[in-house]
């Protein structure tokens, strides 16, 4: 892995314009760089040049040496150094990701927010000491780094995905191995990790504490099966998370996996549908339906149903469509013509298994991977599409007549990310809540399924992984834990009343 890493890193990464095509430019401007042209001077703000240097210089760095308060700080120094790029880094996530500006900027606030949560947690992170059943003895949890963490990560959310890896990584005491994918090429690989080295250096730390690598499945496939990498933390799509899950499991390594979504609303009859028709509109359509957390079916109880899809059809056509950095957008391209194409493969196998486009279903005719926002319904709970998560903008709404049913349809997809129910019941809400609700690892009441916050683990259940990032106790998964027994008396008892003479 170290000669992929090192060939792929070192290479002077430059920023041109083919790197992060925008969408929306005449062919004939491609052969300039962007850094260059006039209306992208911000770039410079960030620091970025015509070339810009790699980060791997042959070593880790690294290893829990320093003590995890003082790890704290200097997470809390990135913190503070992306809040004087927040915007301008807001910018770039939006130029390459193509999500709108607001979203770009609220992407990087969030890893703001985990360097804060971070830092606290830095002076917390313990194990117990526990009762010894033996005089004299001492029973203790120590928790250690894990060593080095290898992330491999998307393009939806280049920024947010790495600091949550990063800043708990980091305060936990690990080295890091990122890597990602060529679509999110000046952001994550040379503006965040420029930020995080910087930091390191300015606190007589090695910058390839932090490595980055920007590359295709050869590096991802490097780094789940080299066995000097203690834990691969992968973020991506079930299928590829399956592969990564294989060539791991088989080395026996530890694993962090944050994979799909196919994510329900559940509107009953008693629900306050000016809170539910919102938040199914800005969880359905925000990011162009490029979210783990996305809505992708919505179950309508059979009193609502109709009253909702109409609702729905008219804030869809409201919802307003450009560049994502006009301040007015709500809702930008597809990530990739593969995106497109995928998109309206959706369409047709959805008309095809007996569902009604109620608004939208085609490719917009301008420049870009712009599509439109669509509701289908008409499909029956357990149609092949339904169960099928495509990372596009479209919404299926099912009807339903009892909760049973729609907690089991809720249940039935073998993804379990998110989940929501809109009611006023408050029993209802309760046993959606306990062992006979939602098999989700998100489950929520009259808000959607996107937007979590830093302080709960974010995670799903089923082909969606198991793995818990950020919040809660998810720094656990980047340390090791010893059960340490410290016998301080002169005598030797053994456990559980064993005589050995």
């Amino acid at each position: 892995m170290q000669r992929a890493l090192t060939l792929t890193a070192t290479r002077r990464l430059a920023v041109r314009r083919h790197a992060v095509a925008l969408r929306f430019r005449a062919a004939a401007a491609m052969s300039t760089l962007l850094v260059s042209r006039p209306q992208y001077a911000w770039l410079k703000e960030l620091g970025l040049e015509e070339e810009n240097d790699g980060v791997y210089d042959g070593r880790w760095g690294g290893g829990g040496e320093v003590p995890a308060p003082k790890r704290g700080e200097i997470v809390r120094q990135i913190g503070d150094a992306l809040r004087k790029k927040i915007k301008v880094l807001g910018s770039l996530v939006s130029l390459e990701m193509g999500k709108i500006y607001v979203e770009g900027v609220g992407e990087v606030q969030e890893y703001v927010d985990v360097c804060d949560y971070a830092v606290g947690l830095s002076r917390m992170i313990g194990g117990p000491v526990l009762p010894s059943e033996r005089p004299g003895h001492a029973l203790i949890e120590q928790w250690n780094p894990v060593g080095l963490v290898g992330i491999i990560t998307a393009f939806n959310f280049p920024v947010a995905v790495y600091g949550w890896n990063n800043a708990i990584a980091l305060i936990c005491g690990n080295k890091l191995s990122i890597s990602y994918d060529l679509f999110t090429f000046v952001c994550v690989c040379v503006q965040l990790n420029r930020i995080v080295a910087n930091v390191l250096g300015q606190n007589n730390l090695p910058g390839a504490i932090c490595s980055m690598t920007c590359g295709g499945a050869d590096i991802g496939s490097a780094i789940a099966k080299d066995e000097r990498v203690d834990l691969v933390s992968f973020t991506g799509s079930t299928h590829v998370g399956k592969q990564v899950s294989l060539m791991v499991q088989e080395r026996f390594g530890r694993q962090l996996l944050e994979l799909g979504g196919n994510n329900a609303i559940v509107v009953f009859e008693d629900a306050d549908l000016n809170l539910a028709v919102p938040s199914t509109v800005f969880a359905a359509v925000g990011t162009a339906g490029q979210r783990c957390t996305t809505t992708r079916r919505l179950m309508l109880h059979e009193g609502v149903h109709d009253a909702v899809v109409e609702r729905l059809a008219k804030a869809y056509k409201q919802v307003r469509i450009g560049d994502p950095w006009d301040p007015s957008t709500l809702y930008g391209p597809l990530h990739t013509k593969q995106a497109v194409e995928q998109y309206l493969a959706a369409v047709e196998q959805a008309k095809q298994q007996g569902g009604t486009i109620i608004c939208g279903g085609k490719v917009m005719d301008r420049p870009g991977n712009y599509v439109e926002p669509t509701i289908i319904t008409g499909l029956a709970h357990n149609a092949a599409i339904v169960h099928t998560e495509t990372f596009v903008p479209i919404l299926y709404v099912l009807k339903f007549k009892t909760e049973e049913e729609a907690f089991s349809w809720n249940n039935e997809v073998k993804q379990g990310l998110s989940s929501s129910i809109f009611t006023k019941d408050l029993g209802r809400i309760f046993r959606w809540l306990g062992p006979k609700g939602s098999d989700c690892g998100i489950v929520n009441v009259n808000i959607p399924t996107s937007g979590a916050e830093i302080g709960g683990a974010f995670g799903g259940e089923k082909h969606t992984g198991g793995g818990r990032e950020s919040g809660s106790d998810s720094w656990k998964q980047y340390m090791r834990r010893s059960t340490c027994t410290i016998n301080y008396s002169k005598d030797l008892p053994l456990a559980q009343g064993i005589k050995f003479e």
